[in-house]
């Protein structure tokens, strides 16, 4: 071999050899920077599943990139092979844009956490106690005890009501009177005993108060607090409580005033 081609082959060698070190440097740094960004979402206590996926969709593109890099290392046109990757990364796009969205929307609410597991909300068009939080979608039993699975972006894109955030809600109920009835007395008889339904909150205390004036006669607001918890067991026995009351007091029925019509 003249001087020529053993300048040649050190050549290639010394290339070759910067090349597998800078695969190696290459590698380590990305392991380094995978565990970095996986201790960050422990502290902040993201889920470990979207930790996971994170953690590989963020290895896969760098090790691509390292590649692309070296291939140009060697001389080696690079400006197709990345518009292939594109090309690739558009067409899967377009094919799973739908289950991309829920993902994304799903990586939201387990970041911005608007509810977590056993609060009762109000979720893209769905209301009930939240069983699940998935990375596509999320679970809700419905109060007749139906679980249905909400897609993370429906969620996203719309209102969420979570009624479990706050330490008590209000239930809104009402009571019809006639025309003829002593609306005063009928406020402090509902106002004592609704205040003794077992799981009603003293404070804030029972509302009632006159909220519309209709054909039948007023008609008044019922409106106890309680915990989320005892909601319905409340809205009941609030409900058997204004019967019990007014028809005990001998309040006339509310009903529809006659019309009379001249002959």
């Amino acid at each position: 071999m003249d001087g020529a081609g053993a300048a040649d082959f050190g050549g290639v060698w010394a290339q070759g050899a910067g090349a597998i070190v800078a695969f190696i440097i290459g590698r380590w740094l990305i392991g380094w920077a995978c565990r970095l960004i996986g201790a960050a979402m422990t502290r902040q206590e993201l889920d470990p599943t979207v930790q996971r996926y994170l953690v590989s969709l963020v290895s896969v593109a760098l090790n691509i990139a390292l590649v692309v890099a070296l291939l140009g290392y060697f001389g080696v046109e690079t400006t197709t092979f990345a518009a292939l990757v594109a090309g690739a990364g558009v067409a899967i796009g377009a094919a799973w844009s739908g289950l991309l969205s829920n993902f994304a929307a799903g990586i939201f609410l387990l970041v911005l956490r608007p509810f977590k597991v056993g609060d009762y909300v109000s979720a893209g068009g769905v209301e009930g106690t939240v069983v699940e939080i998935g990375l596509f979608g999320s679970g809700i039993n419905t109060p007749d005890n139906v679980k249905t699975l909400v897609g993370n972006s429906k969620i996203m894109g719309g209102d969420i009501k979570n009624f479990s955030f706050n330490g008590f809600r209000r239930v809104d109920l009402a009571a019809q009177l006639a025309g003829s009835a002593d609306v005063h007395k009928a406020i402090g008889l509902l106002r004592e005993a609704v205040a003794k339904v077992p799981n009603i909150k003293t404070e804030p205390a029972v509302d009632v108060e006159i909220i519309d004036f209709n054909e039948f006669g007023p008609k008044l607001a019922v409106r106890p607090y309680c915990h989320t918890d005892h909601y319905w067991q409340v809205y009941f026995d609030t409900n058997k409580a204004i019967a019990d009351t007014l028809g005990a007091a001998g309040f006339p029925v509310a009903t529809r005033p006659v019309k009379v019509y001249p002959v």
